[in-house]
């Protein structure tokens, strides 16, 4: 009996350990089949890097990848989506894998056929390019350009980066056609880029959103309660163990808590009647939880694609084939 009873205890001192260990580890969270490449579904092609110079922060250049999926028809106008921090989300073996949710998703006709873009912060020349090692706060124009409360971000993507995209690939001009995401610096930028161009941008997808006072980001739910409705979707994510407004010396600043802030950001678009989605793990700051849940705010964002209804309509009713598989006798 006694030995049993050490035996117990040891089993549940191991337990305890080993969950506080996990607690707010990100290493609990695994990327699920649909952000894994999958056998059958067809696979498109990655372009670039190709650079674009910028007038609005001059001296400065964006690099950005092109994903054109199998299922690409240049006869028909398609969807767009952006992501910010581009290296992050484009990498085969990172936390997100955004080519193979858009294949898996898109194969089984549960987002729109989509052209993705993955950009980069801008630097100037003489400057490294952001890797998973450095994103570029330290050693690029990441911050200034990311964290801003005005337009000029927005204008990159709008006045520098479309034209380029509309020049070589038939997309949709429509607003809710269009959507921009991101992660930390970059999905505060992301939502700045709808809030400052609705007319452009209505779809925003945020992980661990930097909503904080790095320059004014926590202003935001007060900014959404004083304007007018804006007509844009928001899916949100972060954890509750993000970076939590602890300063230096063990004082606690409530602007620089991330968990609080993408809440109060909730609880802003909520009142104003937002279409608004949102989720909170155990996670901390980085793209690991929201990785595991991008296929579904994907999903959510673009749930009113245009579906048919037609009993007969087998196309409809079948897996969304490459264009070159659809077109064969």
């Amino acid at each position: 009996m006694r030995m049993f009873s050490l035996f117990l205890v040891a089993t549940l001192l191991a337990s305890a350990t080993a969950f506080a260990q996990r607690e707010g580890n990100d290493d609990f969270f695994q990327l699920g089949p649909d952000s894994l490449r999958q056998e059958g579904v067809p696979h498109g092609e990655v372009t670039g890097p190709h650079v674009i110079p910028s007038q609005v922060f001059e001296g400065t250049q964006h690099t950005y990848w092109v994903y054109v999926p199998a299922q690409y028809d240049a006869s028909q106008p398609c969807s767009l989506m952006i992501f910010n921090d581009g290296h992050a989300f484009l990498d085969p073996e990172g936390s997100a894998r955004a080519t193979n949710v858009i294949d898996n998703l898109m194969f089984r006709r549960e987002i729109p056929v989509m052209i993705t873009v993955f950009i980069n912060p801008g630097r100037r020349p003489d400057q490294p390019e952001p890797s998973a090692r450095e994103w570029g706060d330290r050693t690029t124009n990441r911050g200034t350009e990311y964290n801003e409360l005005n337009d000029r971000y927005a204008r990159v993507i709008i006045d520098e980066l479309m034209p380029e995209l509309y020049a070589k690939y038939n997309l949709s001009k429509e607003a809710q056609d269009h959507g921009i995401g991101g992660c930390s610096s970059g999905a505060i930028a992301a939502f700045t880029v709808a809030w400052q161009r609705p007319d452009q941008f209505t779809k925003v997808l945020s992980t661990v959103g930097s909503f904080t006072n790095i320059r004014g980001g926590h202003a935001y739910p007060d900014i959404i309660r004083a304007s007018d409705k804006k007509p844009i979707r928001v899916f949100l994510q972060d954890g509750r163990n993000d970076n939590r407004g602890r300063r230096r010396g063990g004082a606690y600043d409530e602007t620089w808590d991330w968990f609080l802030q993408n809440v109060r950001m909730v609880e802003a678009l909520t009142e104003k009647g937002y279409d608004v989605n949102y989720s909170w793990s155990i996670g901390r700051h980085g793209l690991k939880p929201g990785g595991v849940i991008l296929p579904e705010m994907m999903r959510w964002l673009w749930r009113d694609h245009p579906v048919s209804t037609d009993v007969n309509d087998q196309v409809e009713r079948s897996f969304n084939e490459s264009t070159a598989q659809a077109s064969a006798p």
